[in-house]
């Protein structure tokens, strides 16, 4: 039954009966069989079948919320009689919005000195996505805002506030400055996140109450790409502290934007279940000293 429900998770989330096999590492005539076989048993169908995967049922979208919360607790069951085994091993899988990014570091460094055995995979999503991919069980934990928008079924720990800079180049206009307000950051030519990130959309708010129209010359949902065309001298861009501290040079100044000072709390989100596995429990136990050490805003 775990095996059947773990397919089907797999095929809701593809909607293709050939790239959900090829994922779960089956034919797809294996799956396809493994999904009748479920049906049969449950007694409903689940997919809404023609010449090609065409949908859920009502009764299949129903048998998925189940399916979410049966293999999750299975996988915390087993990763439970590992860590009793063998101690805490694992993998670790985190999706982080792009301006959190630097900071994950804080987390996963003091984390695997004390849990060698542990290894990790950190994805750059939106802060949507972060949500998706933990309903999905695609990640074990997240790093997003906690106070702007809906977060849903998720449990959350505050980290830090993010507050933020106006970066740009020597020798530009503002660089001389000690603090800038949003209305003059819209007098220049900004490069910033794309549209669907929640960060553009947190700054485009606050150049909105300056009285200002947001807009920007280059839009990208790369940190790096943004701080590529900052270097050039030619554009500015809006960054919080810690990730523009990474990108920062002899060429580069992060100038604190005022008027009005504003920040935006940052934490770390895990599925509403408990027990936790292990390996969440961990790390939420290694967020709460981080967020010890973090000034929250």
């Amino acid at each position: 039954m775990i095996d059947k429900l773990e397919f089907f998770i797999t095929l809701a989330r593809h909607q293709h009966f050939g790239r959900a096999a090829e994922e779960a590492g089956v034919t797809q005539p294996t799956l396809s069989a493994a999904i009748k076989q479920l049906e049969e048993q449950l007694g409903v169908s689940l997919v809404q079948r023609g010449s090609r995967f065409q949908g859920l049922t009502p009764e299949g979208e129903r048998v998925l919320d189940w399916a979410r919360r049966i293999v999750g607790d299975a996988r915390t069951m087993r990763e439970e009689m590992r860590a009793a085994r063998r101690g805490l091993s694992g993998h670790l899988r985190i999706s982080a919005i792009p301006t959190a990014l630097a900071m994950v570091a804080r987390l996963t460094t003091p984390f695997r000195e004390r849990h060698p055995h542990v290894t990790f995979s950190i994805l750059s999503r939106t802060s949507v996505e972060v949500l998706a991919d933990l309903d999905h069980l695609e990640a074990d934990a997240g790093l997003t805002y906690v106070d702007n928008e809906p977060l849903g079924r998720v449990s959350t720990l505050p980290l830090y506030s993010e507050r933020y800079q106006l970066i740009t180049a020597f020798n530009t206009m503002f660089a001389d400055r000690d603090s800038v307000s949003w209305a003059e950051v819209a007098t220049l030519p900004l490069c910033l996140m794309t549209p669907e990130m929640q960060n553009r959309r947190i700054i485009n708010k606050h150049l909105t109450e300056a009285g200002v129209e947001p807009s920007a010359t280059m839009e990208s949902n790369s940190t790096i790409a943004l701080l590529s065309h900052v270097l050039t001298g030619k554009w500015a861009s809006v960054m919080p502290f810690d990730l523009a501290l990474l990108g920062l040079s002899s060429t580069l100044r992060a100038i604190p934007i005022t008027e009005p000072d504003v920040s935006h709390r940052i934490g770390l989100v895990v599925p509403k279940r408990e027990p936790h596995t292990p390996l969440v429990a961990a790390l939420l136990q290694e967020a709460r000293l981080l967020a010890a050490e973090l000034p929250i805003i």
